[in-house]
């Protein structure tokens, strides 16, 4: 590669030249007298010719009557009625199961599993290429990957082996575990994978008893001055602990991304203690709001205020905005304070974030990072930064637009929508979302077909020349150079959030095309991450082939991507979205309807 080889070029077609014709009487038509031709014969021939044509059109608005009052629409300047969907597609295809594609994904699944029980079960993490385990703490383990993995085995229909998982957390599991864990992780991947697996294995009560269990023992972690919940617990002493790099602080996903476990919670148990406490972070996030609406990546623990940091929809922020959406679908649109906070959220999002490249136009969201000036002035500077977290928000906001920006009635949004389904709002987040999913699918691009940890996309601020007129850049890896050891943004460590996306939008529109990039995707993940002797890595460098696999396979790949993968090959009547919202390790909890009454609803 040349020095600047890490960027990635989207290839266009070169201009043609317009064709040019040598003069002759052929071609010059302005003297008549350079024609002969028999003008009735002509007027004939040409009435014949429009014969076929007449036909066609006929047999055609006679199969497609609709077509003729959109014409009449347009021609009347009224809305059409057209879909958002792709020519010719039908929200059926969500309920043809592709049963080939699902059983490759299963097989992917059993060697990541089954490799994992064979050489590390119990163990927290799992690295393949060396077929060992790892715990998270010197104390032990708590099951991260097995309980990560287990309603994934519930939903693929594999028997044994969720039987021989539950077997493990029945005798070993053991939560007294003097150590630090995060609080956030704990919630999502171990407090949700329980509740998940509770509900899909029809109200096992062993895995609700542990999740009240690990829920007693985190809920300390709330006990601050701003009810904001402290970074790390340590189970056995049932004790929050503040982050080490920044005590003070913490992050604004980590705080707002515990609800929907601790909420469905309380439903279950009938015990409001856990849905108080993080309703009570909702509302000091809710009275923090900065003036432009964004939220930052950190917030002070003791006084509950935003922070002077980074606002990005990546890491340390991401599953925020996603919280927002999913806690108002999960108690079945009953609590308009989420609706209100997301559709707030969603509009400063495009006002500040969302930008487009200046080549292939490309939709991508930018980051602000904070200036401090000697005069006491703060300003943000906007860098085209965005990591692959930032993946899921494209499906995100599609699901948005039915739930918070439909003009009808959620039921009777059409699959896929119509035009006319939507408010302005509406249409305008649907349409950010199937540009942010197509640009999430462009940084697929690669040599491998795996999209890099981070890409920056190309603005003319940059300095970076674009020497070949046929190859505009619109993003590249940063920080990439021949020679050197590839830095972390070009890593692919398996990540779900493309695949969360596309499952969605195939959901929501029935394109086949989701279900072919999804396909495209896993496919890669099997030629450059599949370690043969068993498990799945990632790998160093998404451009380099042959690939260089990491000794490490990250719980999510089973808990998340093989999921997702799974689902979007799935009928749509497993796991439907009108029924069940995914939290942010993607664990299906039920759509309830519930009996307290948000208390900040009127603040």
């Amino acid at each position: 590669m040349s020095s600047d080889a890490s960027l990635r070029k989207r290839k266009t077609q070169p201009k043609k030249e317009p064709i040019r014709r040598e003069s002759s009487p052929a071609n010059d038509i302005q003297n008549d007298d350079d024609f002969d031709i028999d003008t009735s014969a002509l007027f004939w021939y040409t009435r014949i010719m429009w014969i076929p044509l007449i036909l066609v059109t006929g047999a055609f608005l006679y199969y497609n009557p609709s077509a003729l009052q959109d014409a009449a629409n347009v021609f009347l300047g009224l809305e059409s009625e057209d879909t958002f969907g792709a020519p010719g597609v039908s929200g059926d295809l969500r309920f043809i199961p592709d049963a080939q594609k699902k059983d490759a994904i299963v097989e992917a699944f059993k060697h990541a599993w089954r490799s994992y029980e064979r050489d590390a079960m119990g163990c927290d993490e799992y690295h393949p290429i060396s077929q060992q385990g790892s715990n998270l703490t010197e104390a032990g383990g708590i099951g991260y990957t097995i309980i990560d993995s287990m309603d994934t085995m519930l939903i693929m229909g594999l028997d044994e082996d969720y039987k021989r998982a539950r077997q493990w957390v029945e005798t070993r599991l053991n939560f007294d575990r003097d150590a630090l864990f995060s609080t956030f992780e704990t919630t999502i991947r171990i407090l949700g994978g329980l509740l998940s697996a509770y509900h899909l294995s029809g109200n096992d009560p062993l895995y609700l008893n542990l999740a009240v269990d690990l829920a007693n023992r985190i809920l300390p972690v709330f006990d601050t001055s701003s009810g904001l919940p402290q970074s790390k617990v340590n189970l056995a002493e049932r004790k929050g602990y503040p982050n080490d790099e920044f005590p003070n602080l913490v992050t604004t996903a980590e705080v707002a991304t515990l609800q929907l476990e601790f909420r469905y919670l309380s439903y279950l148990t009938g015990n409001e203690k856990y849905w108080i406490k993080v309703e009570e972070v909702m509302k000091t996030i809710k009275e923090a709001r900065m003036p432009h609406g964004l939220a930052s990546i950190y917030m002070d623990v003791d006084t509950g205020k935003f922070v002077p940091s980074a606002i990005r929809l990546g890491s340390r922020s991401d599953s925020y905005y996603e919280y927002l959406l999913k806690q108002y679908i999960q108690t079945n649109n009953t609590e308009p304070v989420y609706k209100d906070m997301y559709d707030d959220a969603i509009d400063a999002v495009h006002g500040h974030l969302i930008k487009k490249s200046p080549y292939a136009r490309m939709t991508y969201t930018s980051e602000l990072i904070p200036e401090q000036h000697p005069n006491g002035q703060l300003s943000w500077r906007l860098t085209p930064k965005q990591d692959h977290f930032v993946c899921f928000f494209g499906g995100s906001l599609m699901l948005g637009a039915i739930i918070t920006g439909a003009a009808v009635e959620q039921s009777l949004v059409s699959v896929p929508p119509k035009k006319t389904d939507f408010t302005v709002i509406g249409t305008r987040d649907w349409q950010t979302g199937t540009e942010l999913v197509r640009t999430c699918w462009d940084t697929h691009d690669t040599a491998t077909g795996l999209a890099p940890e981070v890409v920056h996309f190309r603005i003319p601020e940059d300095g970076i020349e674009n020497t070949n007129m046929h190859t505009p850049v619109d993003w590249y890896i940063k920080g990439a150079r021949p020679g050197e050891f590839p830095p972390y943004d070009a890593r692919y460590i398996l990540r779900p959030e493309t695949v969360e996306s596309l499952f969605i939008a195939f959901r929501l529109t029935g394109d086949n095309k989701y279900r072919e990039w999804g396909w495209s995707i896993f496919q890669a993940i099997e030629r450059h991450c599949k370690v043969e002797t068993g498990g799945y890595a990632a790998i160093i460098n998404v451009d380099e082939v042959p690939s260089r696999q990491e000794d490490k396979m990250e719980t999510f790949l089973m808990s998340e991507t093989l999921k997702y993968l799974y689902l979007l090959f799935e009928d749509a009547s497993v796991i439907p979205l009108d029924k069940y919202v995914l939290n942010t390790e993607a664990h299906p909890l039920p759509i309830f309807t519930p009996n307290i009454r948000t208390s900040f609803v009127d603040s």
